[in-house]
């Protein structure tokens, strides 16, 4: 499914592309140390996030794809949201038996306008939707409340905490894992933040 274009309320969700623009926007936020704090990585350079989004298209045109890592855009800020500047990350990896892991992360200055929930809503229809999931699960570290609040506020329900999930900054961090099912999620047209 190549190119994938999701729109929202206030936000669009389409394929990175490798230009110097998207290379920064992408730099902006696995660069910056906030917005790592609670991803399984340190912050990154600007080429790791050169190579990253080379990687996302080698991932967009496989033939079975199984990874869906895409930008996020505020759709005000273009007309068509291929010109818009990225302002976070999505992700979608897919799992076995209809299930997936579902991501995303921001821009720290774009934080506290309710964007992480309408990318989850995003993610949630068109997994439940086009791609016929059914099961969606999400992890989110011990201490992100904030992403803690964004999922439960989406209907995922807290399965468990995983223990020492990601080693980074010289310490083991836990996470707890929240799933939604796709008979939990109906389809809310306008849905979003």
């Amino acid at each position: 499914m190549v190119p994938v274009r999701l729109t929202g309320p206030r936000l669009a969700i389409r394929e990175f592309q490798h230009t110097p623009g998207d290379v920064d926007a992408l730099h902006a936020i696995f660069g910056d140390p906030e917005a790592t704090r609670y991803l399984p990585f340190e912050p990154r350079d600007r080429e790791d996030c050169a190579d990253q989004i080379e990687q996302y298209l080698e991932e967009a045109l496989r033939e079975e794809r199984t990874v869906y890592r895409l930008a996020v855009t505020r759709r005000a800020d273009a007309d068509d949201p291929a010109d818009a500047t990225p302002i976070g990350n999505a992700a979608l990896t897919l799992g076995g038996r209809g299930s997936a892991s579902l991501g995303y992360a921001l821009r720290p200055d774009t934080w506290g306008n309710g964007y992480a929930g309408e990318i989850t809503a995003l993610l949630c229809d068109f997994a439940f939707g086009p791609l016929g999931l059914h099961r969606l699960a999400a992890l989110a570290d011990v201490a992100n409340t904030a992403s803690a609040r964004v999922l439960t506020r989406a209907g995922f329900q807290q399965e468990g905490r995983v223990r020492h999930d990601v080693y980074r900054g010289g310490a083991w961090h836990d996470a707890f894992q929240y799933s939604l099912l796709a008979d939990e999620w109906p389809a809310r047209p306008g849905q979003g933040g």
